[in-house]
């Protein structure tokens, strides 16, 4: 039995620890290098490698197979009303972003502007510190997700934290699953 460590073996590890961006520019080189290998790898285990070059980034996805009931490589976690709407507000943003910014690819709002854009979707609450620590976790679970990436401001004007909302998104909510979300959501305001 041939116990030799595969010179992919980082990327490997790397991919099944989180996503791989682009900006980790010795990561990403070797990722697109074997990128032929490890799919094979991650094949054979009935995972998927989603590689996104135009938007630099790649992580798994188990591979749905009606046949092999394979155990979950990944648990799926139910999202809170205020994450759910929060991603679907982040989705929006980055697609706002791209029609309208052609020389970028990172996309930054502020702690306020989510805040702003959130808030009008609850009816006027009768405590606003709770709806605003109800936002501050959903934001946190956001990052935690690895959606938002918080940027801490060096020598600036202002305090305020910024974050960068990450292109990933784009790839766990599609647009057919944004539509869907938000049915579900509107759904979900009507029946309160």
């Amino acid at each position: 039995m041939d116990n030799k460590v595969v010179e992919h073996a980082h990327i490997i590890i790397k991919l099944l620890q989180d996503v791989i961006y682009d900006e980790d520019k010795t990561t990403w080189n070797d990722l697109l290098t074997y990128q032929v290998p490890i799919r094979d790898y991650f094949a054979k285990i009935g995972v998927q490698v989603y590689l996104d070059e135009r938007e630099g980034f790649a992580f798994l996805r188990q591979i749905e197979d009606e046949n092999q009931k394979l155990p979950r490589l990944v648990r799926r976690m139910p999202l809170s009303y205020e994450v759910t709407l929060l991603c679907a507000i982040l989705r929006e943003v980055l697609e706002e972003f791209d029609v309208g910014d052609m020389e970028s690819r990172k996309c930054f709002i502020t702690g306020q502007e989510l805040r702003e854009r959130i808030e009008m979707f609850f009816p006027e609450p009768s405590n606003r510190v709770r709806l605003l620590e109800k936002l501050e976790r959903a934001i946190q679970t956001t990052v935690k997700l690895g959606f938002l990436k918080e940027i801490i401001p060096e020598n600036s004007e202002s305090d305020e934290i910024r974050y960068e909302v990450r292109r990933i998104l784009k790839a766990k909510i599609t647009n057919t699953k944004l539509a869907e979300i938000k049915h579900e959501l509107e759904q979900y305001a009507t029946s309160l």
